[in-house]
């Protein structure tokens, strides 16, 4: 703050609290150059959360004792803070292979931030919200975030995947929609084999290519239940 905006901060300040006023000539310069020494640094008001006057008035509610410059440089200093501790710091646009102009725009983003002048980019801001339209567009379009021929070219390493797919584009019911209960394979995951040994169990775990007949049938009824409902 200027010489002229400290004259308007304690013109405010003793509207709010008589006790701060001097009434001599020579006391009120001193006291302005006093507090402006103090406020060189902070400024009178941002375009993002500072308001001079909002911590004046803060104090003033808070405080039983007559507010010093001191206490606005100290919660100015906490609002910076605050500022940078929600700040994360954006890819530059400068070349990576120069680090004096990486570094040199880092620091202006931050100085801006610090300084009120840009808001603090923050994790949420960058992850949330919606998709942007083209995206969106292109969603609907191909109809999947994997484009038709990446998906062919993934179909032999992820077999119960594509023969899930494949029977929902022929509209086959989706046996591995339900769980098998033959070997109990739970919704989702392919049929293992169970082959029947002389004592009585069922050993064997290996995954078959195909679901079981009769997962596939109670698939196809609780579709058909579902279509009739």
């Amino acid at each position: 703050m200027d010489r002229r905006e400290v004259a308007a901060v304690l013109a405010y300040i003793g509207r709010l609290d008589p006790r701060t006023i001097r009434t001599g000539t020579d006391d009120a310069r001193d006291q302005i150059t006093q507090w402006q020494e103090l406020l060189d640094d902070v400024p009178f008001v941002t375009d993002h959360g500072w308001d001079v006057r909002e911590a004046i008035r803060s104090h003033v509610l808070d405080s039983p004792y007559p507010i010093l410059p001191v206490d606005i440089a100290r919660r100015w200093r906490a609002h910076r803070r605050d500022r940078l501790d929600r700040h994360t710091d954006p890819t530059p646009a400068a070349d990576p292979d120069d680090p004096a102009a990486w570094r040199a725009e880092l620091l202006r983003a931050r100085n801006a931030v610090a300084a009120g002048i840009a808001s603090p980019s923050t994790h949420r801001q960058i992850t949330s919200g919606r998709r942007p339209r083209e995206v969106e567009e292109r969603l609907r379009e191909i109809g999947s975030c994997i484009p038709p021929a990446v998906r062919a070219e993934l179909a032999p390493y992820r077999p119960t995947r594509a023969a899930r797919e494949a029977a929902v584009a022929e509209g086959v019911p989706d046996a591995l929609a339900v769980r098998c209960d033959w070997c109990h394979a739970p919704v989702g995951s392919p049929c293992r084999q169970r082959r029947a040994s002389p004592d009585g169990t069922a050993p064997g775990n290996a995954v078959r290519a195909t679901p079981h007949p009769s997962r596939v049938d109670l698939a196809a009824a609780r579709t058909g239940r579902h279509r009739a409902a």
